[in-house]
């Protein structure tokens, strides 16, 4: 492949992947057939704090707009995280995994059912919740509950489809992608709600000011941690071939402080956002409703427990599944490299895990103060939810994962055309 053609193959990734993210953010737009938009308006400005919120972020603004995308793609979330941890704990998946390419095809035909079955109990689910609340549907009935969870499962199942052709065709990962198209497409519309808010004396000019060098602050500590390395030094020993010597090189292995990227932020919210199917749609005035919605805003005890925890031990959790500390050393014995005075093999190991689970513990600290620190901003001030701690994580990550990606097909490009060059030099 010449460079002028990886060229091309790269731009037309980056084309598909805004022509598939464009189809994703029209369909934010398409509601829900039979719903009264007025009467939705008032209903979703009495109802941004909280998980409904939340909700409304991570689905680009779909629900508030209630569209054909309003579950976004968090049921498909959901139903992998709990095939991830069904992973942790059944032998049918543990065997399923080692079974490698066809396994992890089962593993991902097995998370798709589970998507359909949770966006169709979500969607049945938002079908009540919609016909409870009054003058919202227009012809309540029957018909309105099918084509509601019709038009819900069919919008989850093609953003489904949609992320995986940008993980396959496209540049970076089609999930984190369309999470990220929602929240950076929103994010012009918050801010002008923060200056209207400034405009009107709602909110200080001088809270304005700090919330923004607060938000600056946290991308420059995010941009920082997801950039910070852990290097564990590799000496390789020398040996002789014939008359020369080869290998006493030294290298490095790099342990992220953050190995677990932006994934246990969207699967807290995710785990969170549970129960906005069988409560915060059901937009009702009885008193146990309210009662519960109360404990799940911003600022509560309950809900900054529950994420805290949720973020911890997803993070845990995702770094015990994809890093294998054991592997690592086996790998390293194989090819002759060790870590300079620990003996190699087991002690290797040892040594290895102690390094990750210290990284993965700041890394736990630093997502969970990313994610909850802003938290309590939007609790005591009308400040959108877009500016919130989650939605910056996701932001940023996913922005330096995908530059980072295009960067490796560049540089991959290069290096053939530099050994095609040096091969017809020769």
């Amino acid at each position: 492949m010449s460079s002028s053609s990886s060229s091309i193959d790269l731009r037309n990734r980056i084309l598909f992947t805004i022509g598939i993210l464009a189809v994703y953010r029209f369909g934010t737009f398409v509601p829900l057939p039979g719903i009264d938009p007025e009467q939705l308006k008032i209903l979703m400005d009495s109802n941004q704090k909280g998980l409904l919120g939340m909700f409304n972020v991570f689905a680009g603004g779909a629900v508030s707009r209630m569209a054909i995308f309003a579950l976004g793609i968090m049921p498909y979330i959901s139903s992998a995280i709990i095939v991830q941890l069904l992973t942790g704990v059944s032998d049918y998946f543990k065997n399923l995994k080692a079974q490698g390419e066809t396994g992890r095809a089962k593993i991902t035909q097995i998370t798709r059912y589970g998507t359909v079955l949770l966006a169709t109990v979500q969607g049945y689910g938002l079908a009540v919740g919609l016909e409870s609340s009054a003058n919202l549907v227009i012809n309540a009935g029957l018909f309105f509950k099918i084509s509601t969870v019709t038009t819900i499962v069919a919008g989850t199942i093609f953003l489904m489809w949609l992320g995986e052709q940008i993980t396959q065709r496209g540049i970076g990962n089609g999930i984190s992608l369309i999470i990220f198209a929602g929240i950076v497409a929103e994010i012009p519309r918050a801010l002008v709600t923060t200056f209207e808010l400034g405009r009107t004396g709602a909110v200080s000019t001088l809270m304005i000011l700090a919330i923004f060098i607060l938000l600056i602050a946290t991308i420059l500590f995010v941009v920082f941690m997801e950039r910070a390395l852990r290097k564990i030094l590799i000496n390789y020993p020398k040996r002789q071939m014939g008359n020369k010597m080869y290998g006493g090189e030294s290298s490095h292995l790099p342990l992220k402080i953050n190995q677990a990227g932006v994934i246990p932020a969207i699967f807290a919210s995710a785990l969170l956002l549970l129960p906005v199917t069988f409560s915060n749609f059901n937009f009702s005035d009885n008193e146990t409703f309210l009662n519960l919605s109360s404990y799940f805003t911003q600022g509560q005890p309950l809900y900054m427990l529950l994420y805290a925890s949720g973020i911890i031990f997803f993070t845990f959790f995702y770094v015990s599944i994809t890093f294998n500390p054991t592997e690592t050393a086996d790998n390293l014995r194989k090819y002759g490299g060790f870590v300079p005075g620990i003996r190699p093999g087991e002690s290797t190991a040892i040594y290895i895990q102690n390094i990750s689970t210290k990284l993965t513990t700041i890394g736990a600290l630093y997502l969970t103060l990313v994610c909850l620190m802003p938290e309590f901003l939007i609790a005591n001030y009308p400040i959108p939810f877009y500016l919130g701690g989650a939605s910056i994580l996701i932001v940023v990550v996913v922005a330096i994962d995908t530059v980072t990606q295009i960067q490796t097909r560049l540089m991959s490009a290069q290096y053939e055309q530099l050994i095609k060059k040096t091969k017809f030099g020769r």
